[in-house]
């Protein structure tokens, strides 16, 4: 009988921890609307890209529909500055919900 309640008590402590961990708030994947704007706002970098970087974006909006860049999501200074000035502030047509954190992954292509 003892064994019985143990094991009750391990599955009722397994099931609401499992619970509570999968209502976390996750960033959210944007639109393809907003990606692609992103993507065209970035489209030509001012500085040579001698091979293929992988960059994780991480970024809201603000009241005014503007981004809000969080984590450029590379090491690398230029990229950084780069994504900053060019995304930063930028009005979208279609801004996602505001003070919602989006994740985009792109790669910058070598070229």
């Amino acid at each position: 009988m003892m064994k019985k309640f143990k094991l009750l008590a391990l599955a009722f402590v397994l099931g609401t921890a499992s619970l509570f961990a999968t209502n976390g708030a996750t960033p959210d994947e944007p639109n393809k609307e907003i990606r692609n704007q992103i993507v065209q706002l970035l489209d030509t970098p001012d500085f040579i890209v001698n091979e293929d970087m992988s960059v994780v974006l991480k970024f809201t909006f603000n009241s005014e529909g503007e981004i809000v860049v969080l984590c450029p999501g590379c090491k690398d200074k230029k990229v950084v500055d780069y994504i900053r000035e060019n995304l930063n502030n930028k009005k979208f047509n279609n801004p996602g919900e505001r003070d919602k954190i989006y994740i985009v992954p792109f790669t910058i292509k070598a070229g």
